[in-house]
């Protein structure tokens, strides 16, 4: 019934050691290398260096949602079979590698949650470059300008950061850990939210299990399950080694406005140009 608090006394015994019995020194080795991961080591990826692989697989997501789904609408491509095969390969191919983005956000949300010194400062931060971020989404992917249908990811990302900060300070009352849980869900679905309640769910899941880093990434992995390619996302945050990496952290922030305003550009303006030759 109480899988929250449950959930973390048996984390919190696998970190003391004490599910472990007869176990040889090969065997806790591994078990330690389970419950870390690359934590630590000099080896694995930093902050810096999952944020850019993220970025990177982004931007090639939403070039093929807005670029190459705009040429492919074009009538002059539609009557090219083979060219037109071979750019829906192409969409297909770089929509689905860009799946491996949002887990990575979500795994960092959550570390960023646990390591930053002021979160309340961190969700206002999110909040900001949600509203800043919200005409630049409309104006690249959507079909207006100005699209209420759909909110984009920094809203849920910042709503997942508020439910895992709420069932933080309810730790004792796992009723309430879950009525938080399932309030920012529907609010993310209420809000039509990029990922919208899937995302915060995830997001729920990661700082559940947290303190296990196998155990964070199989989980994050399951909750993630039904988009295709997400999971192996968590190959490469299993491979985090706890380090900050370069102090980046403002480039990463304006980084998702200014792709899709200059994405948005192409889409609206440039490739009608070229078509109209």
């Amino acid at each position: 019934m109480h899988f929250f608090s449950r959930t973390k006394e048996f984390l919190s015994k696998m970190k003391k050691g004490t599910t472990i019995t007869n176990a040889s020194p090969a065997s806790d080795s591994l078990d330690m290398k389970l419950y870390r991961g690359f934590v630590g080591s000099e080896y694995g990826f930093s902050g810096t260096m999952l944020k850019t692989f993220a970025i990177v697989i982004m931007l090639i997501d939403h070039a093929g949602a807005s670029v190459v789904s705009s040429v492919l609408r074009h009538m002059s491509v539609s009557t090219s079979p083979d060219l037109y095969r071979q750019l829906k390969a192409l969409y297909s191919l770089m929509r689905g590698v860009g799946r491996l983005a949002f887990p990575i956000f979500c795994f960092l949300i959550v570390e960023g949650f646990f390591h930053t010194r002021n979160r309340l400062r961190y969700a206002r931060r999110l909040f900001l470059f949600a509203l800043i971020s919200e005409f630049p989404f409309d104006y690249c992917l959507k079909p207006s300008y100005i699209y209420w249908q759909k909110q984009n990811v920094y809203f849920t990302l910042l709503i997942g950061l508020l439910v895992i900060w709420m069932m933080d300070l309810l730790k004792e009352r796992p009723c309430l850990q879950y009525l938080c849980l399932a309030s920012g869900m529907m609010l993310a679905r209420a809000m039509m939210t990029d990922y919208n309640y899937k995302g915060v769910f995830l997001i729920a899941v990661l700082y559940l299990l947290h303190e296990h880093r196998f155990y964070e990434c199989a989980g994050g992995a399951a909750a993630i399950a039904w988009e295709t390619w997400a999971p192996l996302s968590f190959i490469l945050c299993f491979l985090y080694n706890g380090k900050r990496g370069r102090g980046l952290k403002y480039l990463f922030y304006c980084f998702y406005p200014g792709h899709l305003l200059i994405l948005g550009t192409i889409r609206h303006y440039l490739l009608p140009l070229i078509f109209a030759r």
